[in-house]
């Protein structure tokens, strides 16, 4: 009995040793899952996240001005498959795990971005610009790229600047414009 009173005793003067949440707030750990949310300022549109996504709560439609990503935060398992493999990072996961909802509002739980396309400088075609990030990323090291410019290009134009670009460096005594006339 005596052990039982000095266990007591002691828990008593040490206090609760739980978190006071709901009533205050909570230790949240670094690597919890919250919310999925979007940058619309990396989305390329790819649909990557759509193809791993394991509770299929991702959709991307497509139209004619740009394309809308929607995460179904009710159906998301928090699997993180989307982060893992975003190429450009667009995907990450918050630390805000607070999804507690009423049924009647479980449709109005999403994260939803619109990401707009603009007119290739090159063909006008539109295209969903590429992030300066990762378009910084594929050409480093090659000083005569101005990122900003091929980050408005779609991939045909791209494609042909490169093939001009690689073919001027290979041939230095051909014409910068590319023709051959005199």
């Amino acid at each position: 009995m005596a052990g039982f009173l000095k266990v007591l005793l002691r828990n008593v003067l040490q206090g609760p040793s739980t978190d006071p949440y709901p009533l205050g707030p909570t230790f949240s750990p670094d690597s919890i899952r919250g919310k999925v949310v979007v940058d619309p300022t990396m989305c390329i549109g790819c649909g990557m996240c759509v193809h791993v996504c394991t509770a299929g709560a991702i959709n991307i439609q497509h139209n004619e001005n740009g394309h809308v990503i929607t995460i179904y935060r009710n159906s998301c398992c928090l699997c993180a498959n989307c982060h893992l493999y975003c190429p450009t990072g667009a995907i990450t996961l918050t630390d805000d795990w607070h999804s507690a909802h009423e049924q009647a509002v479980k449709y109005q739980q999403i994260e939803q971005q619109h990401i707009d396309y603009e007119p290739c400088l090159g063909c006008g075609t539109p295209v969903r610009v590429m992030p300066l990030a990762l378009v910084s990323k594929l050409y480093a090291g090659k000083p005569d790229v101005d990122p900003e410019h091929v980050r408005h290009l779609c991939p045909r134009c791209r494609q042909m600047e490169d093939a001009v670009r690689t073919y001027n460096l290979q041939h230095p005594e051909a014409p910068a414009s590319g023709n051959d006339e005199a």
